[in-house]
């Protein structure tokens, strides 16, 4: 798991991205298509074509980090729009790693009936 600290702002860019890219063209399609610094600190997400594969760019103060995931099955929940980008927060980000959907959790025990 990634050591996100609190606080930190998570971006989907939403749409497609070349999953080819490396940290640097991840870097300048930040700068360039979505109007942020990737060295702010801020977490950027990214989304393959097929959606099995995220890559997620990170620079933590000292350096830049690049992580990747891949589910063995199923897609990752990916916002419709088709540019720019969607603030997410960093739980809604752990669901999204472990294949939840994100924007709808649902607990998985039922409350108790007072009576």
């Amino acid at each position: 798991m990634i050591p996100v600290p609190s606080g930190v702002r998570v971006w989907l860019a939403v749409g497609k991205t070349d999953m080819r890219r490396g940290m640097n063209g991840l870097a300048l399609q930040i700068q360039e298509t979505l109007g942020r610094d990737p060295f702010a600190g801020d977490l950027f997400v990214f989304r393959g074509a097929r959606g099995d594969l995220v890559k997620i760019l990170w620079h933590d103060g000292l350096g830049l980090s690049l992580y990747a995931k891949r589910l063995e099955r199923g897609r990752f929940v990916w916002p419709s729009a088709s540019d720019g980008s969607v603030a997410i927060s960093a739980a809604q980000l752990a669901y999204m790693l472990d294949g939840i959907d994100w924007r709808n959790p649902v607990h998985t025990f039922r409350p108790q009936r007072a009576g």
